[in-house]
């Protein structure tokens, strides 16, 4: 197993103060996904190594509004909720007198209790999270795509995928696997996200189309995951009847201690967001790109029974840049390209904000100018 992936915010740069007008266009963007008004209780929760750069753009994107601000610097939430001591109880109290939750957290609510969506949405509080999206960059390039725009290629890929009995995934590595009898939408919000309402859980930036399948077939070669970062030697994953049958290869041992009571296909999702970064960022950022994929299996319970109403202790997110995506048979994403892209209506509803070709560009080397955000 290797280590070139990052583990936490530790690993990653902080920005230089005056970056913080570079970061407000995405702030802007966070706080109306968020919907958040004047007068409103805005937690926003992030962690002691998160950089404080961003902490400062987003409180003061959220003070601009007259919104009354609070900042909650916590210890790094644990992978698999392994501490299962954190997160502190203040966490839960301040959550429940929130109107709105910015968690600036690596991993994300799905390792935590406390967090976890079934309390989120027992809560009043609409609950948006930049899990190990907390970064200027994050900020500076996926989350000033405009979320009218965003909101389009997400409807319009919902519609498709609720429309196909099977989504086909294969990529260079040798990944081929296939989902049957799937639902869509996010585990509390269904399919649409703005604005965001009470109990609602959401990512951002903005990224993907997710999807719950009961039938998974196939072979996986794994690129990225929780468990093994980026693994040394080819590790692969055979999954029947939407159950992990086998583990081979480097890291295999890692995975097994991950989950002894073996794993399940939980969720998967297909990134939409063209300005979020394919190279550089982390495995939660990248699966957000306009083509890329990730899917998450999770432990069962010591009985062999699936359980997506607990928390995702034994969750394990697996991250690929460059899949090919098919529904029923129909191309969608062709090697990392996602092909909606190109769709007339898409490119016709980019011209709002500037040209199209500017807007929809996958190359996320392409900042888009804030001009252009909204």
């Amino acid at each position: 197993m290797t280590t070139t992936a990052p583990f936490s915010y530790l690993d990653t740069p902080t920005a230089a103060p005056l970056s913080i007008t570079e970061l407000m266009p995405g702030a802007y963007n966070l706080l109306e996904y968020a919907a958040v008004t004047a007068g409103e209780q805005v937690l926003i929760l992030a962690e002691h190594g998160t950089d404080p750069v961003v902490i400062q753009a987003i409180a003061a994107a959220a003070a601009y509004r007259n919104a009354e601000v609070h900042v909650l610097s916590t210890p790094p939430f644990s992978a698999g909720g392994w501490d299962r001591e954190t997160p502190s109880p203040l966490l839960s109290a301040a959550h429940a007198a929130a109107d709105a939750v910015i968690s600036l957290t690596w991993w994300g609510e799905v390792h935590t209790a406390p967090l976890f969506f079934n309390e989120v949405a027992k809560q009043r509080a609409r609950f948006v999270s930049l899990h190990q999206t907390a970064t200027a960059a994050a900020l500076s390039t996926g989350a000033r795509f405009p979320l009218e725009l965003y909101l389009a290629l997400e409807a319009r890929t919902y519609a498709l995928i609720s429309a196909a009995a099977e989504i086909r995934v294969t990529t260079a590595l040798g990944t081929d696997v296939t989902f049957r009898d799937f639902t869509t939408g996010s585990p509390v919000s269904g399919h649409t996200s703005a604005p965001v309402t009470a109990g609602m859980w959401r990512p951002f930036p903005y990224g993907g189309a997710n999807f719950s399948p009961d039938q998974t077939d196939g072979v996986v070669v794994i690129e990225e995951s929780t468990v093994t970062g980026v693994p040394a030697e080819r590790t692969t994953l055979e999954l029947k009847d939407n159950r992990v049958t086998a583990i081979d290869g480097g890291a295999a041992a890692e995975l097994r201690r991950y989950a002894p009571d073996g794993y399940y296909m939980r969720h998967a999702l297909i990134g939409l967001n063209p300005k979020v970064r394919s190279a550089g960022g982390t495995q939660f950022e990248r699966e957000k790109h306009a083509g890329a994929f990730y899917f998450g299996i999770d432990g069962l319970t010591p009985q062999g029974a699936v359980d997506r109403a607990a928390p995702g202790h034994a969750h394990c997110d697996c991250q690929f840049d460059r899949p090919t995506i098919t529904l029923d048979g129909r191309p969608f994403v062709d090697n990392g390209t996602l092909l909606l892209l190109d769709d007339p209506e898409i490119r016709e509803l980019a011209g709002k904000f500037g040209p199209a070709d500017i807007l929809l560009d996958p190359n996320p080397r392409l900042v888009l100018p804030p001009r252009y955000s909204r």
